[in-house]
């Protein structure tokens, strides 16, 4: 009856202790427990969440490529014209961020080591002019794409004006090489416009020799004879100053030069020469560092592409001949000092005009 007793105590002691909630928790507890007690699983349902993440970030990459092999066999198979189109904006897409890449890598090592824009290697100096010439035709098309539903308006001039709107990336072969004729061509109708504005200055250039100098080169470019390198070199003092110095030249002839850089020439003179000066500037450092880096080590589009920015239309002449009248063009650029730049801008046209091979 003792022991009896005893247990009966040590019962209620722990009835009260317990709740009959927390028993049956206890219970659902112990009982969804017991699920771990069945046979082992399989061990796929193992894996650490990375492993989980990785795996199915390889899942959804390798159904994306299939998805996307299927959709680019549809369009070229039902829609061939559009996919052309569609497989070059792609390409452009790609090129055109690869090269923003790049340029943002230049800029943060300038920045990190206090290096200049005239300090960079030629083909740095020659991506970063590059990229900002594609920026800025771009932000025309950045700025029309603003207000709502006006990206469809953009798709359709993109279409319909590819040459004024769109850049290089862009541009199927075939258009690269007609919108650089195009080009050329609208720079070329300024060149005898030039000639004549270099005549009618003629007189008011003090000294005789240099009158004669000039009279003689603008007589060889009229008869269609390509100047030699010292005929131009004769020359520097007479483009160093009055009247043949950027700031002393005519609004007409300014407005003439800009046309022979394939730049605007409705804007204000005061503009026009601003930018006339900082694009001959900017050409003057690319023909040091070229220089620095030699023509040999360009490769054949390098060499096509500098002689275009110069003035040439390199698209119809063969390689060999651009290498030599990009070495004729380095010879005069790097004699003239900053004050003769004047001269590099007109050589523009005294060099490229009459060039063995250029397409008339």
């Amino acid at each position: 009856m003792a022991l009896s007793r005893v247990c009966w105590a040590r019962l209620a002691v722990w009835g009260s202790a317990v709740t009959p909630g927390h028993f049956f928790t206890r219970r659902l507890q112990l009982g969804r427990s017991g699920l771990a007690w069945g046979a082992p699983r399989s061990s796929k349902l193992h894996l650490s969440p990375k492993a989980d993440v990785k795996n199915l970030m390889s899942y959804v990459v390798t159904k994306t490529k299939a998805i996307n092999g299927k959709y680019h066999r549809f369009l070229g198979r039902h829609f061939p014209r559009f996919y052309v189109l569609y497989t070059i904006f792609m390409k452009g897409l790609q090129m055109l961020w690869a090269d923003a890449k790049k340029a943002r890598r230049i800029k943060t090592n300038m920045w990190k080591h206090n290096i200049k824009f005239h300090q960079l290697p030629y083909r740095e100096m020659e991506h970063l002019r590059q990229f900002r010439q594609d920026v800025t035709k771009c932000l025309f098309l950045g700025i029309i794409s603003i207000p709502p539903f006006a990206n469809y308006l953009v798709f359709l001039l993109m279409y319909l004006f590819p040459r004024q709107l769109l850049i290089r990336h862009f541009w199927t072969p075939k258009q690269q090489t007609d919108f650089l004729d195009i080009y050329h061509a609208f720079r070329k109708q300024s060149h005898p416009e030039i000639i004549s504005y270099l005549e009618k200055v003629i007189p008011l250039i003090s000294d005789a020799g240099l009158r004669w100098h000039l009279t003689d080169l603008c007589t060889k470019i009229q008869r269609g004879t390509h100047p030699a390198i010292h005929d131009i070199l004769a020359l520097r003092e007479c483009f160093s100053n009055h009247p043949l110095g950027v700031n002393q030249l005519q609004a007409l002839h300014v407005k003439a030069l800009s046309r022979a850089m394939l730049l605007t020439s409705y804007l204000p003179p005061p503009l026009l020469r601003h930018r006339l000066k900082t694009r001959t500037t900017v050409i003057h450092q690319l023909d040091k560092a070229l220089a620095k880096l030699g023509i040999g080590q360009l490769t054949a589009q390098e060499v096509k592409s500098a002689c275009y920015l110069r003035g040439l239309n390199s698209t119809h002449i063969g390689e060999d001949r651009c290498r030599t009248w990009l070495g004729e063009w380095l010879q005069i650029s790097c004699s003239l000092k900053e004050t003769e730049l004047s001269l590099l801008l007109h050589n523009v046209v005294l060099l490229s005009t009459n060039y063995l091979g250029t397409r008339r």
